[in-house]
C-alpha cells in the first residue's frame, strides 16, 4: 500500500486538503500534479522512475497553474452581483458625535453600535446627529443633521 505510486497520490491529497488551511488557492493544483503523477506511476509501471515523476509533477504544475486557476478561481472564489459596495456601505446613515469635530482634526461618530474616526468641514459639538456623506478608509466624512 505504500508504493511509489500511492505516496504520489497521499501527498497530493494532504496538499488539496492543506488548501482550506492556507489560502492563495495554489496548493489545490500542487496537489493535483502529485495525484497525477501518482495515476502515471500506475500506468507506466516501473519505466515512469524518479526523474520522469520529478518531470512530470513540474510540467502538470506548472500546466495547472497558467491554465486551471484562473477558470477554477472565478466558480470557487465568486464575485458580487447584487452591486454592494462595501467600501461606502456607511455613506447615508445617522449617528450621533460622541467626541466634538474641530477641523482639521478628527472627532469620534457613534454608528450603530460601532464608533468610527470622523472628519467634517465644519466644527460639530458632541452629541450632535450628523449624517455620513462619505467614507475614506475607516474615517466617516460627516455633516450636521
Amino acid at each position: 500500500m505504500f508504493t511509489c505510486a500511492w505516496i504520489w497520490i497521499y501527498a497530493g491529497s494532504v496538499l488539496m486538503l492543506l488548501e482550506l488551511i492556507v489560502p492563495g488557492f495554489v496548493l489545490c493544483f500542487f496537489g493535483l500534479s502529485a495525484a497525477t503523477v501518482g495515476v502515471l506511476r500506475f500506468v507506466f509501471g516501473e519505466a515512469f522512475d524518479a526523474t520522469w515523476q520529478l518531470a512530470a509533477f513540474s510540467a502538470c504544475s506548472i500546466l495547472y497553474i497558467v491554465v486551471l486557476r484562473r477558470y477554477l478561481k472565478k466558480i470557487f472564489v465568486g464575485s458580487m452581483q447584487d452591486g454592494s459596495d462595501f467600501d461606502h456601505e456607511s455613506v447615508g446613515r445617522i449617528g450621533r458625535v460622541t467626541a466634538a469635530i474641530n477641523p482639521p482634526l478628527t472627532g469620534r461618530v457613534m454608528l450603530g453600535d460601532s464608533e468610527w474616526s470622523a472628519s467634517a468641514a465644519a466644527p460639530i459639538a458632541e452629541g450632535v446627529n450628523v449624517r455620513v456623506v462619505a467614507q475614506n478608509n475607516l474615517t466617516m466624512e460627516v455633516a450636521a443633521v
